[in-house]
C-alpha cells in the first residue's frame, strides 16, 4: 500500500507540507552475501527496502511487514545497523517528507522474491562492488553494509559540539 490511512489522513490536513516520518527499513542478503535492493516505483531509485511505521508499531515490527509488502520475503531483524535521517524528499505527487529510519540487518526466514503492493519495479540482489551510487549506499557503505559489522552507524559531524554553529 503506497499510503496508510494513518499517513493520508495526516495528508488531508497538512497539505504537501513537510512531515518528519518515523520509518524502519532493512539489509537483506542472499546466500551469497548480495545486498537486496528495491528500484521505487514512485521515484525510480534503488533502495533498501522499507516504510513508514503504523500507529502503535515497533520499527523491527514495521521492517518485518513492509520487506514482506515489498519484496515478498519474510525476514527476521537480526541487528540494528543504523539510526539516521534521510534528506528532506519531495514526491512526484508533491508531499514533502524527511524520513527518520532505523535500519536493521535482516535474515530470510521465508517467503517468495516478488513485490506485493506494488512499490518496487525491480528487485535486485547486488555484490558490495556492484552497489548503485544512491545516497544511502553513499552514505552508510563503509559501516553499514558490511556483513561483520556488530555496532550501529551514524552520521557524525565534530561541528555539532560547537555550540556556536546553531
Amino acid at each position: 500500500m503506497p499510503i496508510s490511512d494513518y499517513l493520508a489522513s495526516l495528508r488531508t490536513r497538512v497539505g504537501h507540507d513537510l512531515l518528519m516520518m518515523p520509518c524502519a527499513a532493512a539489509i537483506v542478503r542472499d546466500d551469497e552475501g548480495r545486498v537486496l535492493l528495491q528500484r521505487r516505483s514512485d521515484t525510480g531509485t534503488w533502495g533498501v527496502p522499507g516504510g513508514a511505521l503504523d500507529p502503535g508499531e515497533h520499527p523491527a515490527q514495521a521492517c518485518v511487514r513492509e520487506v514482506y509488502e515489498e519484496t515478498g520475503l519474510i525476514v527476521r531483524p537480526v541487528s540494528l545497523v543504523a539510526v539516521e535521517t534521510h534528506p528532506v524528499t519531495t514526491y512526484p505527487n508533491g508531499d514533502i517528507v524527511q524520513p527518520i529510519v532505523t535500519l536493521f540487518a535482516c535474515q530470510v526466514e521465508g517467503g517468495e522474491l516478488g513485490s506485493l503492493d506494488g512499490e518496487s519495479l525491480e528487485l535486485r540482489f547486488f555484490s558490495m562492488a556492484e552497489l548503485p551510487a544512491v545516497d544511502l549506499v553513499e552514505r552508510f557503505q563503509a559501516e553499514g553494509f558490511e556483513p561483520e559489522r556488530r555496532e550501529a552507524a551514524f552520521i557524525w559531524d565534530p561541528a555539532w559540539l560547537d555550540r556556536s554553529a546553531g
